[in-house]
């Protein structure tokens, strides 16, 4: 697995959509970078900046932890976080 990071585009479109100001954005880069490996560690290698999918459940996962609910986001997310990760592997089997 590659060492994650997360652009300031990306930062920037998570705090538009929480609607959050710009006094938290070392815990956001945290929490995203966060979601992201575990996200990427269970449905396959995917690139925020490049599959909105995925983009959509580190947000999802990210805005779960921010408000201290992470504990309820894979159940939630089940059937997201499966489709993810069958497409992956099918992707990978057809290469």
């Amino acid at each position: 697995m590659k060492l994650t990071t997360i652009d300031t585009e990306v930062l920037v479109e998570f705090k538009r959509r929480m609607k959050l100001g710009d006094d938290e954005d070392d815990n956001l880069l945290r929490i995203l970078k966060a979601s992201t490996e575990d996200l990427q560690a269970i449905c396959g290698d995917y690139n925020i900046n490049t599959s909105e999918r995925f983009k959509e459940l580190v947000f999802e996962r990210s805005r779960y932890a921010y408000n201290d609910v992470l504990e309820y986001f894979s159940d939630n997310f089940l059937t997201q976080i499966v489709n993810l990760s069958v497409a992956k592997a099918m992707e990978e089997e057809s290469e």
